[in-house]
């Protein structure tokens, strides 16, 4: 799979299934430059107005890694902001899914703020 492209959806995996080489997720992170590339696994801070809104976009981003069966370890921390790790515990390591969900929560965040 080229930088280029990501699949458009999550896929399941059973336990086993092959991480992601270093190079692989350096490719990958293209797709989600916000991220921090902390190999292996993905992060990303989202800084909020208050409590009740870092509590709400926990919850929207809750709903969408269920769409997907896919979830990401939350940190709320302080009073206002969201950590948000990304790896995939079948695999031990990232995965086309970490990258998948990394950009389709860029893009809720991005609509949330439009």
């Amino acid at each position: 799979m080229s930088a280029a492209s990501l699949p458009e959806r999550c896929v399941p995996c059973a336990k086993g299934t092959p991480a992601l080489e270093r190079g692989a997720a350096e490719a990958r992170h293209a797709h989600v430059p916000d991220w921090t590339l902390d190999f292996p696994r993905l992060r990303r801070t989202f800084v909020l107005r208050d409590f009740r809104d870092a509590l709400a976009w926990t919850n929207r981003v809750g709903m969408l890694a269920e769409e997907e069966q896919h979830h990401p370890d939350f940190h709320l921390t302080g009073w206002n902001q969201v950590e948000l790790v990304l790896w995939t515990h079948a695999a031990g390591g990232l995965h086309d899914n970490d990258f998948v969900l990394a950009k389709k929560i860029d893009e809720l965040w991005a609509r949330r703020r439009a």
